[in-house]
């Protein structure tokens, strides 16, 4: 007898708007893959210049109006968390994107007969998954990034997320540091599993031995939010420019605190040495890896609890064999490894900061090779072949019961 092939459900806030798009792409980027195995249809918000329905890569991607175009900027931009923060007003569009989600989910499980449904953050797509997955008798399951788990921090937010790991058929998260997090805030799902996101390390994030790697320039990549440090940075970057004047640093990213970051590097009058490159497409990162001398990427907790999963700009930088200084916020090791305490520092500690970043730079070559070393080592964990199957048999033997 053929194998009737199944139909999953993926519900995501953050998903590309279009193809090339500068958002995170993580969770397009495992649904593509799973296509394999799965008819995969993605729910996700629409926002400003996104079809409202489109095939990308095989994957039927649905997405959903909870207000008239011009408001919809809830999610992208910096994320729902971020955004919420820095413009309360957007609390106004809360009830729509929750009520339209629910809506769009009900009815997409009753008409296209969904098999599973895998939500992505617990807080909003987990509770939707658990209300329209128990009504009908299906299995879900939820991954955390880390943001969702971290973040998100109020008794009655605990208690839904407790719910929802509770109600989930398996529960998976991207860091060992996560686990600890899920049995202090008392997360009891049936099955709990690490695994990360993925990269692309055979084709796109790989290293290139005719590209020259620059001796005064430092990267970063990532959303300018709070948690990604990158106020410390700069405000190491006047003790680095005194012991090395012509250092660099080209900030690849966009999101609410990029006018305060701005100001600030003006402030502290090192404008000549900070670029703003903006937000860039997935295409263009590889070329700027290799070409960096260190990966600055200053983790921290921020004053709302959220922190990092296991970020993938830092799995890139590491694909394409570039060295890196890392903020040494829990779940680090997970990708660092035996290298993750000479290479992790205390990002608030300014002077520290700075001399770890002077440390990697006074030998590049020596830290290009333990980049690699690196590489070797998570290679099998990190790399999308591996995750994606490592998704597809959960996924699979949820269906199975």
């Amino acid at each position: 007898m053929k194998n009737v092939r199944r139909t999953l459900l993926v519900l995501a806030s953050t998903y590309p708007r279009w193809q090339g798009d500068h958002e995170p792409g993580f969770v397009h980027e495992l649904c593509r893959r799973l296509v394999q195995r799965f008819d995969v249809i993605v729910l996700t918000s629409h926002a400003r210049g996104a079809a409202a329905e489109e095939t990308m890569d095989g994957v039927r991607v649905v997405r959903y109006r909870y207000a008239p175009a011009f408001l919809e900027t809830m999610v992208y931009g910096g994320g729902i968390a971020s955004n919420l923060q820095r413009s309360p007003w957007k609390y106004l569009l809360v009830p729509g994107f929750l009520l339209a989600q629910y809506l769009r989910t009900r009815a997409l499980v009753r008409s296209q007969r969904v098999d599973l449904i895998h939500a992505h953050w617990l807080i909003p797509q987990g509770i939707i998954a658990a209300r329209i997955a128990g009504k009908n008798r299906i299995p879900f399951v939820v991954t955390s990034h880390g943001g969702d788990l971290f973040g998100l921090r109020s008794p009655a937010l605990n208690f839904w997320k407790q719910k929802v790991a509770a109600a989930s058929s398996a529960m998976s998260v991207v860091s060992s540091a996560m686990v600890t997090e899920c049995q202090r805030l008392g997360l009891q799902p049936r099955k709990l599993s690490v695994l990360p996101m993925g990269v692309d390390l055979t084709t796109r994030f790989v290293p290139d031995s005719a590209v020259t790697r620059h001796q005064d320039e430092l990267l970063f990549v990532g959303r300018l939010v709070p948690k990604k440090g990158l106020r410390y940075l700069l405000d190491a970057m006047p003790r680095i420019i005194d012991q090395r004047p012509g250092v660099v640093l080209k900030i690849a990213g966009f999101g609410p605190d990029d006018a305060a970051l701005r100001k600030q590097a003006k402030a502290l009058n090192i404008e000549e040495h900070v670029m703003f490159l903006g937000a860039l497409p997935q295409d263009r990162l590889p070329d700027l890896y290799r070409r960096a001398s260190v990966l600055i990427a200053p983790f921290v907790r921020d004053d709302s609890g959220n922190q990092e999963g296991l970020p993938v700009a830092l799995m890139e930088a590491i694909g394409c064999g570039c060295p890196v200084v890392v903020g040494n916020v829990a779940g680090i090791e997970d990708l660092l490894g035996r290298y993750a305490e000479q290479l992790t520092v205390d990002s608030r500690n300014v002077d520290a900061l700075a001399m770890a970043i002077l440390h990697a730079l006074s030998d590049v070559p020596a830290a290009a090779v333990r980049a690699l070393a690196i590489r070797a080592d998570a290679e099998e964990r990190i790399g999308w072949d591996h995750i994606a199957k490592a998704y597809g048999d959960l996924l699979a033997q949820e269906l199975q019961g």
